[in-house]
């Protein structure tokens, strides 16, 4: 998937279904946003600390959040570019809620 780095669409960000998952096993979105539901610079400085401080803290096994990395420290990613992540990540969310809760439907 691309995301949008910038208004015009001129530049682009390729987002891996492997990231997305990511993102979900750390809730790394769901408070990204400011108490005014706003993405600014600082929501995307924040995130990037949480991360920074995930890997340090983990001895083994950051191989996954580093390759998140390659998405939140892309020179276009901004915070345009964050806001449009933030709207792939919950319409890839939704599709996965619905395709677990078909699944778990079938196996009943």
């Amino acid at each position: 998937m691309k995301i949008n780095a910038n208004a015009s669409g001129t530049r682009t960000i390729e987002v891996t279904e492997a990231q997305l998952q990511i993102i979900r096993k750390y809730s790394l979105l769901d408070r990204v946003a400011n108490s005014m539901g706003i993405v600014n610079e600082d929501s995307l400085d924040k995130l990037r600390l949480t991360v920074r401080s995930l890997i340090a803290s983990q001895v083994m096994g950051s191989k996954d959040l580093l390759e998140l990395c390659l998405v939140l420290y892309h020179e276009d990613m901004k915070a345009l570019g964050l806001s449009n992540l933030l709207k792939c990540y919950n319409d890839w969310l939704v599709q996965q809620l619905s395709a677990e809760s078909a699944a778990a439907a079938g196996n009943e």
